[in-house]
């Protein structure tokens, strides 16, 4: 699927059927849980969704992880369990969806785009839907593999606030990890406009022309993803819910101003990058201007010498410096006399 323009196939569809929209990444469908309260922690993988409720019912908080969302039918069973709405369900099969957040005072569903790295050079984009209820974090990601390991160490380990909060701070600290990754990964791409910046200055190669073009296609698709996350998690600062406590709130809009910072530092890299497009044209543009006026004195400085060797070499049987004895050493030092006159008239002139 393109990165950039996403082409939809469920025209003429009914509104709310879920269709799966992207490409399979995994085989099967993995369902994770993690269960904890304070003074206890449950973590395996499920087989029936239905094994949830002894959780439920037991007063642990709740974290399901799904990955891989290409079967719909048994998305759709594991979000009817929960009552979600047949819409939510069609957004969380969407994997073209832009990164939105819906805040009731039942639910609050996210979107938001989790960024990584392909060969350490290009990036790329997997969508991640987080469903919180009151006592259930649903999260689906579209294959294994996340940024989320941390979190669950935290769990496992009782480091943090984690097992003392509500499944609203959980829900902040998977947002924050994800925006933790955007900052590094702002930062990776910010160290190489840093090192293309050099580059121009010394060497203006058709290469550095090629990476700077290579980098602004990369942040301009970064810029594609986190603009609407940004916005996306504004609405946490302006909305307020009975699912996030105010000393949790405070997290959330922290959360908030750190994605902006992170915002302001794409476009900062950015802009260097614009610039740096410009420093290159100016460079090479220079560099041609100077070959120009070297090639443009030899040509000048060549002109009076072909006049002299014209006029002396002339086929005619009397020219007087013929029957001189040293008439060609003298043609020579009238030559190297107004060569070397040009010359410091030009540099008199500062010309060169």
């Amino acid at each position: 699927m393109s990165r950039f323009i996403t082409t939809e196939n469920n025209k003429g569809e009914i509104p709310g059927k879920p269709i799966f929209i992207g490409n399979q990444k995994q085989k099967e469908i993995n369902i994770n849980l993690i269960a904890y309260k304070e003074d206890s922690f449950v973590e395996k993988e499920l087989n029936d969704i239905n094994q949830i409720f002894n959780y439920i019912e037991n007063s642990y908080n709740v974290w399901i992880n799904i990955d891989g969302i290409h079967d719909v039918e048994k998305v759709k069973k594991i979000c009817n369990a929960f009552n979600i709405h047949t819409l939510i369900i069609e957004d969380i099969v969407n994997t073209g969806l832009r990164s939105k957040s819906e805040i009731e005072d039942d639910y609050i569903f996210t979107v938001i785009k989790m960024m990584f790295l392909l060969n350490n050079q290009t990036l790329n984009a997997e969508q991640v839907s987080m469903y919180l209820t009151k006592n259930i974090l649903l999260t689906f990601q579209e294959r294994k593999g996340d940024v989320f390991e941390p979190i669950r160490e935290r769990i496992r380990n009782k480091k943090g606030r984690i097992r003392s909060y509500s499944l609203g701070y959980l829900k902040y600290s998977l947002l924050d990890i994800i925006v933790d990754n955007y900052s590094s990964l702002v930062e990776l791409f910010g160290e190489k406009v840093e090192d293309l910046e050099d580059r121009i200055l010394l060497h203006p190669t058709r290469n550095i022309l090629e990476d700077i073009n290579k980098n602004k296609v990369e942040l301009n698709y970064f810029k594609k993803n986190i603009r609407p996350a940004k916005e996306s998690l504004n609405n946490f600062k302006i909305h307020r819910t009975n699912l996030i406590s105010k000393k949790e709130q405070l997290f959330f809009n922290d959360l908030n101003d750190y994605i902006i910072r992170v915002y302001d530092s794409l476009d900062y890299s950015k802009n260097m990058l614009s610039e740096q497009l410009t420093v290159y044209s100016t460079n090479v543009n220079y560099k041609l201007n100077e070959i120009m006026k070297l090639l443009t004195i030899i040509s000048v400085v060549f002109i009076p010498i072909t006049f002299i060797a014209g006029i002396y070499g002339t086929n005619f049987k009397y020219i007087p410096e013929l029957n001189l004895k040293y008439g060609y050493f003298i043609m020579w030092s009238i030559i190297i006399f107004v060569a070397v006159s040009m010359l410091i008239f030009f540099k008199k002139k500062q010309w060169f």
